[in-house]
């Protein structure tokens, strides 16, 4: 019982002190480095100094606040023309002309707990009045900041809840463009999905189909090289190797270094910040890895720190994309003179204990007073300017300002209502920008694409050899000089960059098995088939009448094969049939005129005219084979015909039979008739006669029977002309047969032996 009215007041005394909370800072208020009050405050992180001095965590004694030093000159800058924007903002009488913009800037020291400690302050205010609750109200209106992606990412998911408005200058990281996870997210710098692009578009310009890939191993490196990496895949660029780091990471910086070193990638692409880069830089010098063409970011290829006597021999030749630069009227001479004398806390003239105790914090910033000659090249100075005017711009519409009657101060503003008057903002700035932000908080990608070259006294430039421009059309967005690029090692020829040597026309690329599709062998192309363009992935087929030419990069016609008169062989043919019509008609006159004499009388002479002239000496049979041939060449005729199929690389002009039966009766009519005339001939062998037809006659049939039935396979084995040579021979053959088997001995006799020609002689009665 006791304890449960001991537990009741207890939880009694807990509501009452809630009831009476106050808002209490933990530890000391971190105040920033430069600040100004304002009806309307514009708060920045950004990385003034790039070392923290850590106290030891001993847990004896209360931790002092941190410490840093090592002067970040660029972001020194940043906060100048901040502050320089805002007191041109306050001067104009047109845009917030009753209302005073104030700023809080912090320095976050280049290191990621600087940087929150430094968020929470800006949210929650340095200090609270004894007794003040909490209001749940942001101190600032605005943020800009951090210059990494991978710290805007952090400072945006802490704002976030809040919807504070975070305007970056210099974060890429295509991640920002998340709307669903970074609402309040705007950049006046394009997202690295455009250059990610160029950067592909730019290797495959200059046909560099095999590169290396090195990025930081953050949020800027691996979503910028991702994208890359997507792009290259879809253009047919072939990646070597992709590797990546962080800047304390020395290990993975050796491995990095000793894959490039055993590459055979002339190009790499470095998607890196400048820590990282210059960690790069360093063991590529040390182990003097030179002659590499390095394509670089807006990170690195302009920043001054790159800038060592050993730089150029690695990175001289470079390309890359930059920031375009701005120049901005008058802050050169701001940067020397009214800084110093109205923003910079220890312009005062007064002196006191605590006054010197600020002075110690900008003691290292004041050795910056009198230089000014880097301004020109700050690229990244106009995004802060235009980061301020856009804030600007949102609250003239939030306090419906107008030119004669000025701003309604009266109206509390919210930062989620800065947030959705940024979506709509518009504007021109003085140096001719038009500056608006698109649907993923950024602006329009333009980058001058720059070139790493060295000037006779031996001082490195930036030389500017095209631009990349994305409100353009897409034919007229990348434009490179290339005559003013001056490549690796200082070589005026542009490197080449393949894992294989270009296939020429008449070979067709084949891929090697387990690498890319950039490393392939050149295999000719195949008979019948050609290539006629270099890297072609395949071979194509000839038409049917063509054929491919010796170099296998042109079809020209096929040779068209026939048996001709003016072959060899085709004028063998013709002379011997010519001679066999000469030799007949030689027998057949002398036949005629020695028709009297008793050698030819005996053998019948009508026969022997009938015999010498041919397929004639039975007309009924003739007629029949006419009717047969008639029928054929009607129904069916035989046809010149192409023959495609016998050779490849020639066509045979052959004569189609037309009718396969139409041919087979004709030789199987000739054939039953030799046949008929060998048996009627074998029969009449023994006839009682000294000079018996007989015997010739069988002897001739057997002649033609084995000449055609040789014929056959003959025939059916003969290539291209050869096929028709064959029947002419055959027809040559068979007829010469009977010529000379049936005509030959009574020839002569008559010539050579005319004593031989008599009667008594024929009767065998000598």
């Amino acid at each position: 019982m006791l304890i449960f009215l001991y537990t009741l007041l207890l939880f009694h005394h807990l509501n009452v002190k809630a009831e009476f909370f106050v808002c209490r800072i933990m530890g000391d208020p971190k105040y920033p480095l430069f600040s100004k009050d304002g009806d309307i405050t514009i708060g920045a992180i950004l990385a003034i100094h790039s070392k923290l001095a850590l106290s030891s965590f001993e847990f004896t004694q209360k931790p002092q606040l941190l410490s840093c030093s090592s002067v970040n000159l660029q972001d020194f800058r940043m906060v100048q023309m901040m502050i320089f924007a805002i007191d041109e903002i306050n001067k104009n009488e047109i845009l917030l002309p009753n209302v005073s913009i104030g700023y809080r800037i912090y320095d976050s020291c280049g290191s990621r707990m600087a940087s929150m400690s430094a968020t929470m302050a800006l949210m929650n205010g340095p200090e609270f009045a004894a007794g003040e609750t909490c209001n749940g109200r942001s101190s600032i209106h605005a943020i800009i900041g951090e210059p990494q992606s991978s710290a805007t990412v952090i400072l945006s998911r802490t704002t976030g809840s809040f919807k504070i408005p975070v305007i970056s200058h210099s974060a890429t990281c295509e991640c920002l463009s998340n709307r669903k996870y970074y609402p309040s997210v705007f950049r006046t710098i394009a997202s690295d999905y455009h250059q990610s692009r160029a950067l592909a578009y730019i290797v495959k310009y200059f046909g560099w189909s095999w590169v290396g890939a090195v990025n930081s191993d953050n949020d800027y490196g691996n979503y910028g090289m991702a994208i890359f990496l997507n792009i290259t895949q879809e253009e047919g660029i072939c990646v070597e190797y992709s590797v990546k780091f962080q800047r304390t990471e020395t290990e993975k910086l050796k491995i990095v270094v000793d894959t490039i070193k055993k590459g055979t990638a002339k190009v790499v692409v470095a998607f890196l910040t400048s820590f990282e880069m210059n960690n790069l830089l360093d063991q590529l010098s040390i182990q003097n890895i030179t002659g590499l063409q390095v394509i670089g970011v807006e990170a690195w290829i302009t920043a001054s720190s790159m800038i060592t006597p050993n730089s150029f021999r690695v990175l001289g030749g470079s390309l890359g994309f930059a920031v375009k630069k701005i120049n901005i009227q008058g802050f050169a001479d701001y940067v020397l003179k009214a800084f110093w004398e109205t923003a910079f806390p220890c312009s005062q003239t007064e002196t006191n204990s605590s006054q010197t105790e600020l002075s110690s914090r900008y003691h290292d910033l004041l050795v910056l007073k009198n230089y000014n000659e880097d301004v020109p090249e700050q690229r990244y100075a106009s995004n802060v300017y235009k980061a301020v005017y856009a804030v600007a711009h949102s609250l003239h519409s939030l306090f419906k300002c107008k030119e004669n009657e000025g701003c309604k101060k009266n109206l509390t503003i919210q930062p989620q209502q800065v947030v959705e008057a940024l979506k709509n903002v518009n504007f021109t700035v003085k140096m001719g920008d038009r500056v608006w932000f698109d649907s993923t908080g950024a602006t329009v990608a333009q980058y001058e694409v720059v070139n790493w070259q060295q000037n006779s006294d031996g001082s490195i430039q930036f030389k500017p050899v095209g631009y990349y421009d994305a409100s353009l059309p897409p034919d007229q967005r990348f434009v490179l000089n290339t005559e003013n690029i001056i490549w690796a090692g200082g070589q005026l020829e542009k490197p080449r960059s393949v894992c294989s040597e270009s296939c020429p026309q008449g070979t067709r690329k084949a891929a090697q098995k387990g690498r890319p599709v950039c490393c392939y062998d050149c295999i000719p192309c195949a008979e019948g088939e050609i290539s006629n363009e270099t890297d072609s992935n395949n071979c194509r087929q000839c038409p049917g009448e063509y054929w491919s030419n010796a170099e296998k990069n042109k079809c020209v016609l096929k040779t068209v094969e026939f048996l001709s008169f003016t072959d060899v062989m085709g004028f063998v043919l013709v002379f011997f049939s010519l001679f066999g019509v000469g030799l007949t008609l030689l027998v057949a006159i002398l036949f005629y005129n020695k028709k009297d004499t008793p050698i030819v009388k005996a053998n019948n002479s009508e026969l022997s005219f009938l015999l010498l002239f041919s397929r004639l000496s039975v007309v009924s049979f003739t007629l029949i084979q006419v009717f047969i041939c008639v029928l054929w060449l009607t129904i069916s005729p035989p046809f010149p015909y192409k023959n495609m199929k016998y050779y490849n690389e020639k066509i045979i002009l052959e004569c189609s039979l037309g009718s396969t039966i139409g041919f087979s009766a004709v030789l199987g009519y000739i054939g039953l008739l030799a046949v008929l005339c060998f048996i009627l001939a074998f029969l009449a062998r023994t006839l009682p006669d000294n000079f018996n037809e007989a015997k010739f006659i069988t002897f001739s049939m057997l002649i033609f029977c084995a000449v055609w039935i040789t014929f056959i396979p003959a025939y059916i084995s003969s290539p291209g002309k050869f096929t028709v040579a064959v029947e002419i021979f055959a027809i040559l053959a068979s007829s010469f047969g009977l010529l000379l088997c049936i005509f030959a001995p009574k020839f002569y006799i008559i010539l050579l032996k005319p004593e031989q020609n008599t009667k008594q002689h024929v009767m065998g009665k000598i």
